[in-house]
């Protein structure tokens, strides 16, 4: 669920801020920013998609972390070194934090169009259905076509 995201992210960020500390030493496989910010956003969705249709992953056996962390190649001792990286440093991270949260913001406000448009389309859909369905009741009535519709 995406609390439990948010809970593992809060527990790495306070006792990354209780250790006292040098910077982790760089990885050799360290996962690039712009890919370590793709994972997140990928975690963040998926973790959002398993809150509203868990049992549609269930059904289709996806278990969330196994599938990010093979969609995007990496292993997850390569993640959690990464991470540990990134997350020493916490304005950066909370930088690219930020980052895909304007994304999703971003994504967010797409989808809500999108969902209007087709929403619209529908309704002009049933508009016309109806239209359609009264002049063929009005046909086999034999209703004059010049007599007003009563609603």
């Amino acid at each position: 669920m995406k609390s439990r995201y948010y809970i593992f992210l809060g527990l790495l960020f306070a006792l990354l801020a209780c250790q006292n500390e040098s910077k982790p030493q760089k990885p050799d496989n360290l996962i690039p920013r712009d890919k370590m910010e793709e994972i997140i956003y990928d975690m963040y969705v998926l973790n959002s998609a398993k809150g509203i249709n868990k049992k549609i992953l269930e059904r289709n056996n996806v278990i969330p972390e196994t599938y990010i962390l093979s969609r995007h190649d990496i292993d997850s001792l390569q993640f959690a070194e990464s991470n540990d990286y990134y997350t020493f440093d916490s304005e950066e991270y909370k930088k690219m934090i930020e980052s895909i949260k304007a994304r999703l913001q971003k994504e967010k406000v797409e989808f809500e169009e999108l969902q209007k448009k087709e929403g619209q389309a529908a309704k002009r859909r049933r508009d016309s259905i109806n239209r359609a369905n009264m002049e063929r009741r009005r046909d086999t009535m034999k209703i004059p076509k010049d007599l007003p519709e009563i609603d």
